[in-house]
């Protein structure tokens, strides 16, 4: 099969979708116009695990005026868009992805490992994994990857320091025109909306409670304090947490928060951050959503367990009756709420983080052979090369050192 995807009449939809992403990132659409005159990826393979969204599809189409050959599957059972990826296999690309139960997600991630790539593209981390467990046979051709998140980045710094990573991975998450705009503004943004769409629930007033002060954490606790809301800080990092007391927000272990948040969302990449202790201790009618990539950040199985009822109300909005009375909302089964309830970031914050994607492609290709079996940081003057292109696209100029400046900076003799 060159594509499974759910359902082919959504196409013109999805063509749709992609049309409006493209009007939107104006950086993405500029490097492809260069793609399409210098061919940097001919002769690459490309398999990607990624979020299957209209900005995904500017992404792909752009590795593929570049001259690779993509073949890309979802990378979270939630979060592919239907007509976007009727879309792209309408258009030739070859797409493993549907809104998915767990084993069809991975039957797709596994069918993108046949194609033998030379590049792996990931978000999350699942696609490498798979090539270092069950699809080792793989690895020889690889000649490195890129990973889109802070999970992700996370497992392969561990594969890496336990000497278990086989091949090179580009940290596209740590461009400072990824994480700083794309964690920030991104997540904050569009957690928020999947917070909305799901429930309709009114923010101002309300206690809202964030797990993780990272650059999601900010973003969101930034977002959520704009619409009115008392804003709660759970941190494990002693720095984080005191930034976030800084920055005005109140601060105190998930147990004690617990006691009192009407909203929870957790944005760590950590395991059951909310778990059964306090799931325990969250009053009636509280509403649970994750914004870090793995559903496991809560707790939703002891959730399943010690309720005695479960309903769906509405979409993307399950509620438990638990045992002794209470009602507990999860939001997504616990999966990313912006995704799966929403459309993920704005196109004009994707525009940078995968405008960094396919500029990670062509210098793997140019510079691959000389790299070590690590984690790699974005090279810095792709970062501001990102960066000059979207002030250009915002037309927003800058000010220049001038030569006394410049020299001054270079110098040390001239004081007080």
């Amino acid at each position: 099969m060159e594509y499974k995807v759910k359902d082919m009449s959504l196409a013109d939809e999805g063509h749709k979708l992609i049309q409006w992403a493209e009007e939107h990132m104006p950086v993405l659409m500029d490097i492809k116009k260069d793609f399409e005159k210098e061919k940097p990826l001919a002769g690459m393979t490309i398999s990607c695990c990624l979020h299957v969204t209209k900005e995904t599809a500017v992404l792909v189409k752009a590795l593929e005026a570049g001259g690779a050959m993509v073949a890309l599957a979802g990378s979270n059972p939630l979060s592919t868009n239907d007509a976007v990826a009727a879309a792209l296999a309408e258009d030739g690309i070859h797409i493993y992805a549907w809104r998915e139960n767990h084993d069809d997600y991975y039957w797709c991630v596994n069918r993108v490992a046949d194609y033998r790539p030379s590049v792996t593209m990931d978000d999350g981390g699942d696609l490498v994994t798979m090539f270092h467990t069950k699809r080792r046979e793989l690895l020889k051709g690889v000649i490195a990857g890129t990973e889109e998140t802070t999970t992700g980045v996370t497992r392969q710094r561990a594969m890496a320091s336990q000497g278990e990573l086989e091949y090179p991975v580009i940290a596209v998450n740590d461009a400072m025109t990824k994480h700083f705009f794309d964690n920030r503004y991104g997540t904050g943004q569009s957690t928020i909306d999947g917070i909305l769409r799901a429930t309709s629930v009114l923010l101002a007033g309300k206690n809202f409670v964030i797990a993780g002060y990272g650059w999601c954490g900010r973003g969101l606790a930034m977002r959520a304090r704009g619409m009115g809301a008392n804003v709660t800080v759970c941190e494990i990092d002693e720095i984080r947490a005191l930034e976030a007391v800084m920055d005005g927000f109140r601060v105190m272990p998930i147990g004690e928060a617990a006691k009192m948040g009407d909203i929870f969302v957790t944005v760590t990449g950590n395991k059951h951050v909310i778990d059964k202790n306090a799931i325990d201790l969250m009053k009636n009618g509280a509403i649970i959503a994750n914004s870090g990539h793995f559903d496991n950040e809560i707790d939703v199985p002891y959730v399943e367990k010690v309720a005695v009822k479960s309903e769906k109300v509405r979409d993307n909005v399950i509620k438990y009756c638990m045992n002794d009375g209470r009602k507990l909302y999860v939001l997504a089964e616990g999966r990313l709420v912006n995704l799966a309830a929403a459309e993920g970031h704005p196109s004009e914050v994707m525009d940078m983080s995968f405008a960094n994607q396919a500029l990670a492609a062509r210098w793997i290709l140019e510079n691959g052979k000389n790299l070590e079996k690590r984690v790699y940081s974005v090279p810095e003057d792709i970062d501001k090369e990102i960066a000059r292109r979207k002030l250009s696209a915002m037309d927003i100029r800058i000010d220049t050192l001038t030569e006394e400046q410049r020299k001054y900076l270079h110098g040390w003799k001239e004081g007080t």
